[in-house]
Parts: structure tokens; sequence; C-alpha cells
């Protein structure tokens, strides 16, 4: 028999950080997310209703890692997008500032349009049309 886990959704998704500043820096100072709070070893901001947590690195987190889709755990996090001009928009500022990112592509399996683009960890967003 299923447990029947009653929830109303996600309360938070939890990325572990190489250096916090930076990764600070790219999504306070850069990609314009809010902070809800913050302390010497977390930072939490919104993506429209949804939080997430970002967190230094450990004793345990090694020298140099980084992000990758190809182990188990998480491969990628979308963002909605609702108006399809923005996704031009955001793939030029993206350009604009540095950021590695895929330009707006259309996904064969869905039939939507996205950009895709990676945190300075190599965690691969997508901002991806409703």
């Amino acid at each position: 028999m299923p447990i029947g886990l009653d929830t109303t959704g996600v309360h938070h998704i939890a990325l572990r950080s190489a250096d916090l500043r930076r990764s600070r820096d790219f999504y306070v100072d850069l990609l314009g997310f809010p902070v809800l709070m913050e302390a010497p070893t977390i930072f939490l901001f919104t993506a429209g209703s949804s939080v997430f947590a970002v967190v230094a690195p450990t004793g345990e987190t090694q020298s140099g890692d980084r992000f990758s889709p190809h182990r188990v755990g998480l491969d990628h996090v979308a963002l909605t997008c609702d108006d399809e001009s923005n996704l031009e928009r955001v793939a030029g500022a993206l350009d604009e500032a540095g950021v590695w990112n895929t330009g707006v592509k259309t996904d064969e399996v869905l039939g939507k349009r996205y950009v895709a683009f990676k945190d300075p960890d190599g965690i691969k967003w997508e901002y991806y049309m409703r």
C-alpha cells in the first residue's frame, strides 16, 4: 500500500556551492533573484514562488569539485517563462554577462522553447516556456 504522502509542493531546493560568495554574485547580483535570508554558510533566494538554498562547501566537499548532470542526483532546474520575448532577452543578457548559454532552443520532445545556462559551479538551469 502506498504511503500517500500529502504535500502541496516543494518547500525548497538546496544547491551545494564550491564558493558561496561567487554563487551569491551570480544568483542575486547577476540574475536578480531576491534574497530571503543570509547567514555565513547559506543564503536563500526566491525564483517565483520557489525557494532555493545555496549552501557553502563543507570539509567533505572535494576541492575543485564541479557539478555533473551525469551522476545520480540533480540533472537540472527549470524555471517557468510565460512570455516568449523574455527568452531572447535573457539569452542576450547572459551572453553580455559572459555566462554560457544555449541561446533560444526548442525542446524536440515537448515542443517548448527554452534557454539553458549554467551557474558558476556548472549546475544547469533552464528558462522554459510554460
